[in-house]
C-alpha cells in the first residue's frame, strides 16, 4: 500500500527535481518526502479511524479488559500488536494518542510504542531471508521483550503523571466511568455524529503534531545517507566492550524504520561488525532516534522522555553485549 508514497517521492526527485536518488542530496529528499507524505497519511487515517471506533464501540470493555487484575497480558498484547503494525516509530504516535484517549494505561500503551517500530512483517521476512530463522527468531523475542518490560517498567514508575495536559486529560477521561462518549449514550449516535467527532478530534491531533512531523523527519533526512562508507566497520567492528554503547549513541542522531534497517544490519554483518554490536546500533537508529523523540516531545514531558530514552539505551546496550556472547552459537 505504501509503494504510492515511494512512487511519489521518486517522481519529485528525479522527474520535476532532477536530481539522481545516488546523490545524497537526491536520496535525502526522497527520504523526506517520502517518510512526511506516509506519516502525514497515516496521522490522518489512524487518528480519524481510531476516533470512528471508540464513537462505535465499548471502549470500556476494552479497556477494563486490558487494564485488567494480570497486567502481564495487557503488555504482552500491547507488544504483540506492536509486532504486527507496519508502523515506524513516529506514525506509531497516532495510535499511541487513540490509546491514551481510550483509557489504557501508559505501560500498555508503551509496550506497544516501543516493539512497533523494531519488528514488522516486512522487517521479519527480510530477516528470514537475509540472516536465517534463528536470527530472526530472536530477534523478534528480543524486541517484544523489550517493549514489554519498557512497559511494567514505566507503569511501575506511574508515567502517566508525566504525560503532557492534553495527553493526561485525554487519559482522566478515557478512566473515568462517568465521563467520555459511553457516558453521553454513544451507542446511540447517529453516524454523521459520530464522523463528526472523529473528524474533529483527527483536525485537533493533526494540528498539534503536523509541524514536528516536518521537523523530525527532516533532521533524520538531513542525516540519512552522510555517514561515509565503512566508517562504522572500521571503528568498531573488534568487538570490544565499548563498542556497543558506542554504536548504540552512533545510532542516535540517525534514523530509519525497521523494514529499511535490515539491509544495513546484513551489510554491516557481512562486513565484519558483530551481531551484537549491529543489532543495538539498528535498534537504536529506529526506536530511539532524534526525529522520534521531536514528535514524543508532543506528548510527553521532558522528564518521561528521559526516563525513556535512558531505558532504551540501557536495553539496547545490554542486548548487544548478550548477542556478541551468544554469537558463536547463533
Amino acid at each position: 500500500m505504501f509503494e504510492i508514497f515511494t512512487e511519489l517521492a521518486t517522481w519529485l526527485v528525479v522527474d520535476v527535481f532532477g536530481l539522481s536518488k545516488a546523490t545524497k542530496l537526491g536520496d535525502a529528499l526522497h527520504f523526506f518526502i517520502e517518510d512526511t507524505t506516509k506519516i502525514f497519511f497515516l496521522l490522518l487515517v489512524m487518528i480519524y479511524a481510531i476516533a470512528l471506533l471508540r464513537a462505535s464501540m465499548n471502549v470500556e470493555r476494552v479497556r477494563d479488559y486490558l487494564a485488567g487484575k494480570n497486567k502481564g497480558v495487557g503488555y504482552l498484547l500491547g507488544s504483540s500488536f506492536g509486532a504486527i503494525t507496519p508502523f515506524c516509530s513516529c506514525s506509531s504516535i497516532p495510535v499511541f494518542l487513540g490509546f491514551t484517549s481510550a483509557g489504557i494505561p501508559v505501560g500498555i500503551t508503551m509496550s506497544f510504542l516501543i516493539t512497533s517500530p523494531l519488528i514488522n512483517e516486512v522487517a521479519i521476512l527480510l530477516l528470514l531471508s537475509l540472516l536465517g530463522w534463528k536470527f530472526t527468531l530472536l530477534y523478534i523475542v528480543v524486541g517484544m521483550s523489550v517493549g514489554i518490560l519498557g512497559g511494567a517498567f514505566l507503569d511501575a514508575i506511574k508515567a502517566e503523571r508525566w504525560l503532557q495536559s492534553f495527553a493526561a486529560k485525554a487519559l482522566a477521561r478515557g478512566q473515568n466511568s462517568s465521563a467520555g462518549l459511553q457516558s453521553q449514550g454513544i451507542n446511540t449516535l447517529s453516524f454523521k455524529e459520530r464522523h463528526n467527532y472523529a473528524k474533529n478530534e483527527m483536525l485537533e491531533i493533526f494540528g498539534r503534531v503536523w509541524k514536528w512531523v516536518i521537523i523530525g523527519v527532516g533532521l533524520g533526512a538531513a542525516l540519512h545517507g552522510f555517514v561515509p562508507d565503512g566508517w562504522i566497520q572500521q571503528h568498531l567492528g573488534d568487538g570490544q566492550w565499548w563498542s556497543v554503547p558506542a554504536a548504540v549513541l552512533l545510532g542516535i542522531p540517525l534514523y530509519s524504520n525497521a523494514t529499511g534497517v535490515i539491509p544495513i544490519m546484513e551489510s554491516l554483518i557481512k562486513q565484519g561488525l558483530p551481531i551484537g554490536t549491529t543489532l543495538a546500533f539498528c535498534m537504536s537508529t529506529v526506536a530511539a532516534s532524534f526525529p522520534e523523540f521531536i514528535l514524543l516531545k508532543q506528548v510527553m514531558q521532558w522528564r518521561l522522555l528521559a526516563v525513556l530514552f535512558l531505558l532504551l539505551l540501557s536495553a539496547f546496550t545490554l542486548i548487544g553485549w548478550i548477542f556478541n556472547l551468544l554469537s558463536p552459537f547463533i
